[in-house]
């Protein structure tokens, strides 16, 4: 169990004063790490399924040294590893910080973990900052609610909500407050509020994108970094999600016609359980709830960001090896090539096995068209950089077919050990690949582009020439990458939704 945050800390540790009270965490090798900081009140009792409260003050030192509780899910045996299995709470909304020895006004960058909205955590070991502190940043992971209790929407919470407060999306909301904490606290770290660079994978650059929609996120980050989740999809509409709200709700235990009093009493461990994924159509996630998302978000930016700021994204070369994960059935793939089927199979080339066509075709609708197109989009204002990660371990390379979802993140964490099974057998080559590419990053987050060693001439995005970096063993600046079939792909897309590709 953890120690309550009144409880007194020795000062052996690095310590940071805030209004909130006292830190004192831990430091090796040069970094200061503190876990385990509330930006939030607790979200239980009254506050479950409200938006994010204040956090209150304590007396004394906290003790910072130790990671703190995930926030509650399923557990995963992939992360047990982590420690997710073994603490979890619906006290959860904490933040975690790395910084060099004697930070001062250093760039600072905000991790938005992934896992579908339903798991995951800013604690999991993989997300270990020291390796980006070290090189000259102060990094920031984040919790923020998952499942029915972060994406969640119930005809009785509906009427219960106080007038004009947003509902359905508490993950995202915690997300934002995360956001304005570290504009008003991550000084005191030797951060400097005026370079925060914001960045997620899968679901949490699905955060990232949705927040770049919010009008209210404006001076909350100067540059942004989009991986593997940009999104064309609407999110689900609220009377939808009411409905299988209120199913979820029954199944962990709720009466038909329960009260919003009655939902904040079930025990959370009834929720977790109730919230199985049985098919794609229960996924959960960004909700139109009319206040806080009104629009599908990629609408609003197609329409121009509110949040213009430097963008870095990308995709993945074996995307659909997460899609195919969710019970995405391969026939599926078929419907993104819209009416002109036969133009589809031709942009992607003669002599595919379907399998390998269904592969390809998910991926790209999915994730890599979405990222080009946010990248056209954000380059009609502040620069915009596109990458694909083509990177297998050495000792994977003749049995895999691409870089995985979410094989990026170890690379650029230095994490590759807590993510064997999807780098496979690390060596020094890897290795190398890993810190040359982390230097990117930083180098985004620094000076607001990506050009590195790695890459010295990562070219800025432009439509015309359709130029990116290809994140490979051996890395190129490429031209008109997948350019037929991702052409093909959106204006399918946008005949669906009667927007400009």
């Amino acid at each position: 169990m953890l120690c309550p945050a009144s409880a007194f800390a020795g000062d052996a540790g690095p310590a940071v004063g805030l209004a909130q009270g006292r830190l004192v965490g831990s430091s090796a090798s040069g970094i200061d790490r503190f876990y385990n900081i509330p930006f939030a009140a607790a979200p239980t009792g009254s506050l479950r399924w409200r938006p994010p409260q204040r956090a209150a003050a304590w007396k004394g030192s906290r003790d910072a040294s130790r990671p703190g509780p995930a926030c509650p899910q399923r557990v995963v045996p992939a992360l047990v590893a982590g420690g997710v299995a073994d603490l979890q709470s619906e006290d959860c909304l904490q933040l975690n910080v790395w910084r060099p020895k004697d930070a001062r006004k250093l760039p600072v960058m905000v991790w938005i973990h992934g896992g579908a909205h339903v798991l995951g955590s800013g604690v999991f070991p993989a997300f270990d900052g020291s390796a980006f502190a070290r090189q000259g940043v102060v990094l920031v992971t984040i919790n923020y609610r998952l499942g029915a209790l972060g994406y969640y929407a119930h005809p009785a919470l509906s009427a219960a909500r106080p007038k004009g407060e947003a509902l359905a999306n508490y993950g995202l909301m915690d997300q934002l407050a995360a956001l304005r904490w570290v504009q008003a606290n991550i000084s005191a770290f030797g951060g400097d509020p005026k370079q925060v660079t914001l960045f997620g994978e899968s679901a949490g650059a699905i955060g990232v994108t949705t927040i770049l929609a919010q009008e209210q996120a404006k001076g909350l980050f100067a540059r942004a970094i989009v991986q593997s989740g940009v999104g064309l999809l609407d999110p689900r509409p609220l009377a939808q999600q009411e409905a299988l709200g209120a199913a979820l709700a029954v199944r962990a235990g709720a009466k038909p016609g329960a009260s919003a009093a009655d939902l904040r009493a079930l025990p959370v461990a009834a929720l977790v359980s109730a919230s199985e994924v049985r098919s794609p159509g229960e996924m959960t996630g960004p909700i139109l709830d009319g206040t806080l998302i009104r629009e599908a978000p990629w609408r609003t930016l197609a329409k121009g960001e509110p949040v213009d700021v430097p963008l870095l994204v990308g995709a993945n070369s074996n995307e659909a090896s997460v899609i195919l994960a969710m019970g995405v059935p391969p026939a599926m793939a078929m419907v993104y090539l819209g009416a002109d089927q036969a133009g589809g199979r031709s942009a992607y080339g003669a002599g595919l096995a379907e399998d390998e066509l269904a592969r390809q075709i998910l991926g790209d609708a999915w994730f890599v068209g979405p990222a080009r197109w946010l990248a056209a989009r954000t380059a009609r204002g502040k620069p915009s950089f596109l990458y694909h990660f083509d990177y297998v371990a050495a000792g994977r390379r003749s049995q895999a077919k691409g870089a995985a979802h979410g094989s990026e993140i170890p690379y650029l964490f230095g994490s590759l050990d807590y993510f064997a099974s999807l780098a496979g057998p690390i060596g020094e080559e890897d290795r190398r690949f890993g810190a040359a590419m982390s230097e990117c990053w930083v180098a985004f987050a620094k000076f607001g582009n990506p050009r590195c060693a790695l890459v010295p001439d990562w070219p800025r995005y432009d439509a015309a020439d359709d130029r990116l970096a290809l994140l490979a063993p051996n890395p190129i600046v490429a031209s008109g990458f997948r350019k037929a079939q991702i052409d093909h792909l959106l204006k399918v897309h946008a005949e669906a939704s009667g927007t400009a590709p």
